[in-house]
């Protein structure tokens, strides 16, 4: 599917930008792949494990995702855009609305219009479970990016561009992942844990990249892929990395939930479930469900039906987070 094509990831030179990059000079032979993001000590750094002399397809671009004339001219040929870059830590987002706003809101509008514009063919932007009924700032931010890419398939025209959306959770050892801070944690005697009910979905960021990989193929536009995930009790997690600690419980923090939800109760009614992921259509698609499910593409969601990560039939066990932990090279104790 990418082969001899040109691809391009915003926010590229992130923990799902690298496994991306990775991945697809791995598997694929494309024309170009374009590490779009607006760190040049991070492209620098990148540039030292994937350099434009070994994989002479790769293109490096200084830019921000708020300027649209630098998206436009970055956007000039290519086939594909994986969107990932985004203001992510929830305090961060708490501290500085209007900059979380200018990045993942009107950086999403102008990524739909660059697009537009350029004539790419396929975007898949990357949303998050905080976006689903968001009590934090990130996560209210990510619902609007998440709606502005799936209305954009309204106005992109039948031969413009077609914009779907990959939910998923928690990524495991990706930056800002609870994990590393477990990891120094074990050298003392206490462990900070916020509130020892507290639940999350998990993903490795291998199998993020499948999975947004896997939803590009079939994308029709407007759909919002969601892939089937474990839930983990944040004590497991933290008994799996630290056992010798003792838990010092400092409460949830501003904007955190004690349980995440990657699908509600109305987004259910839009819902199939195609057996490894779930499938949300767009309201103005919802009339295929029947369709779909008739020819046996997936089953509807029953009426009242929400995915939340302590509502689950998977819940990972030590060994799991261990193998899961053993791919990013972090060792447990």
């Amino acid at each position: 599917m990418l082969d001899n094509k040109t691809i391009l990831i915003t926010g590229g030179t992130g923990s799902f930008g690298k496994q991306f990059v990775k991945t697809v000079l791995t598997k694929f032979k494309p024309k170009r792949l374009i590490i779009f993001s607006r760190d040049e000590l991070k492209q620098f750094e990148m540039r030292e494990q994937f350099s434009e002399q070994t994989y002479p397809c790769l293109r490096y671009f200084i830019g921000d995702i708020r300027d649209r004339s630098r998206l436009t001219r970055a956007f000039n040929g290519v086939d594909f855009v994986i969107h990932a870059a985004a203001l992510k830590q929830v305090s961060t987002c708490e501290y500085n609305p209007i900059e979380a706003v200018k990045t993942n809101v009107m950086g999403a509008a102008n990524v739909i219009d660059a697009a537009i514009d350029c004539k790419v063919r396929h975007v898949i932007a990357l949303s998050t479970d905080k976006a689903v009924s968001p009590i934090n700032l990130y996560g209210a931010t990510k619902l609007c990016s998440d709606k502005l890419f799936v209305s954009a398939n309204n106005y992109s025209g039948a031969d413009g561009p077609k914009f779907s959306v990959v939910r998923y959770g928690n990524v495991v050892g990706s930056r800002g992942s609870v994990i590393p801070v477990f990891m120094k944690a074990r050298q003392h005697t206490h462990l900070d844990i916020t509130d020892q009910r507290m639940t999350r979905f998990w993903i490795t960021v291998g199998q993020s990249v499948n999975f947004v990989l896997q939803s590009l193929l079939i994308a029709r536009g407007g759909e919002i892929y969601i892939p089937k995930l474990p839930s983990m009790k944040i004590v497991d997690l933290a008994n799996a990395i630290a056992p010798h600690c003792k838990f010092n419980v400092i409460g949830a923090r501003p904007g955190e939930k004690l349980h995440e939800m990657m699908i509600s109760e109305e987004d259910a009614r839009y819902t199939l479930d195609i057996g490894d992921y779930y499938l949300i259509l767009p309201f103005s698609k919802s009339h295929e469900i029947e369709m779909l499910t008739t020819s046996g593409v997936g089953v509807r969601c029953p009426e009242g039906f929400c995915y939340s990560s302590h509502h689950n039939d998977h819940w990972l066990t030590r060994n799991d987070l261990a193998q899961m932990v053993s791919d990013i090279n972090i060792p447990l104790s």
